[in-house]
């Protein structure tokens, strides 16, 4: 996507990427909104991935998810080209993992940007990835007693 306007504010940023972290503790909505906040930016948007009560048509009682040392990596990796790709003021994301209940935030990705709809497709563009890139694993405890293991994020 190339952007032709020669106004700083609807460039992306030098040091966009502000925050890239995995944590055993629990997120913050407001850490990673203030993260990305910008005077530059006329959209922000955040996702937030929580722990839901089932999956695949069984109650799920509670999850873990764990990762490989490289993830924090990848999560940057991932993060610069959505930076690459995409007019980011400033762009967030934190993956938990550890033990996790029904309602616990498992993911918290933000995009700031200098119009709405660059900010959606960013923010988008940077959860989708990270989803499918990241190795991170969740460990889904199931009411019935069983249990499964389901791959990246």
């Amino acid at each position: 996507m190339a952007f032709t306007n020669d106004h700083p504010g609807e460039q992306a940023a030098q040091d966009a990427i502000k925050l890239i972290a995995i944590r055993e503790t629990p997120l913050s909505l407001d850490e990673v909104f203030k993260a990305v906040g910008d005077d530059s930016a006329g959209g922000t948007a955040l996702f937030v991935g929580t722990v839901r009560n089932h999956d695949g048509g069984a109650d799920v009682d509670e999850l873990g998810y764990s990762c490989h040392p490289s993830a924090e990596a990848e999560m940057r990796r991932i993060a610069e080209k959505v930076v690459a790709e995409y007019p980011v003021r400033a762009l967030a994301a934190v993956h938990r993992v550890g033990e996790l209940g029904v309602g616990d935030l498992a993911v918290v990705v933000a995009v700031s940007c200098p119009h709405r709809g660059e900010a959606f497709e960013a923010c988008r563009k940077l959860i989708d990835d990270l989803k499918h890139e990241v190795p991170i694993w969740k460990h889904q405890k199931f009411s019935d007693g069983t249990e499964e293991w389901v791959g990246a994020c």
